[in-house]
């Protein structure tokens, strides 16, 4: 591992750009946010809670997932990859730079959801190290997603529409902003949850439901999400590694 490389690069493309455009930093918050207005207004408040909780999960899961763009063009456009051939910097070295840059891009908004959380009184000890944890599973995982995205792709223009439909499917569906009993009884039992928890933000959001006091405890369930979150960060990242090769652009 080269800690400096991946701290430089993590500093460069994520810290400096913060700086440098943030218009960027904006626009990743506009749909996670107007998801957040759309939701207090249609209940009367009564799920703003959900949808706060829920927002962050949505906005750190996007900007992984969007991250497949970035990928992309420096593997298709700036061949990155084969500058990195003759160097001592490893895929593994590459793939946890910019997902370390993608965690750093997304300070702003975890701060307006930090803010809005501790506004409801949402926010513990406890709370706070959970959501800290899930925030760190998600940004690998989502990462390693679009990774894997963009390493099959053979041509730049196929990713910016897979991204957003991506992005939908796998943060709004999800029950990052309402309670996950909504889908239970859905194609069998639990069937529908078990379908949308190929995404990570489904059992990032239960679990995270449950520990913020949002929904009943439920032992069975939040061992089974976790379960999932962990076990598809693993499975993730192994598959993005495979696909993340030097010699092959």
């Amino acid at each position: 591992m080269n800690p400096k490389f991946i701290l430089q690069f993590s500093y460069y493309y994520g810290i400096k750009v913060i700086t440098r455009g943030p218009s960027y930093i904006i626009a990743s918050l506009v749909t996670p946010l107007t998801l957040l207005f759309v939701v207090y207004i249609l209940t009367a408040g009564k799920l703003v809670e959900f949808a706060i909780v829920g927002g962050m999960i949505s906005l750190i899961a996007s900007i992984g997932l969007q991250s497949a763009g970035d990928a992309s063009f420096f593997r298709l456009q700036l061949r990155i990859q084969e500058l990195y051939v003759a160097s001592d910097v490893t895929p593994i070295d590459y793939m946890l730079a910019m997902t370390l840059s993608f965690l750093a891009f997304s300070i702003p908004g975890i701060v307006v959801y930090s803010l809005l959380g501790a506004y409801y009184g949402l926010y513990s000890l406890q709370t706070s190290a959970f959501m800290a944890f899930l925030i760190v599973m998600l940004i690998i995982s989502t990462s390693a997603i679009a990774f894997i995205i963009s390493g099959l792709i053979k041509h730049i223009r196929n990713i910016w529409g897979i991204t957003s439909i991506l992005s939908i499917i796998m943060t709004i569906i999800p029950p990052t902003f309402y309670p996950y009993v909504d889908l239970q009884g859905r194609l069998g039992t639990d069937g529908l949850i078990y379908l949308l928890s190929l995404s990570p933000a489904t059992p990032a959001a239960i679990s995270a439901q449950m520990v913020f006091g949002l929904m009943p405890w439920d032992n069975s369930m939040f061992g089974t999400m976790m379960a999932f979150l962990i076990g598809e960060t693993i499975i993730y990242f192994a598959i993005a590694k495979f696909l993340t090769r030097w010699r092959e652009v």
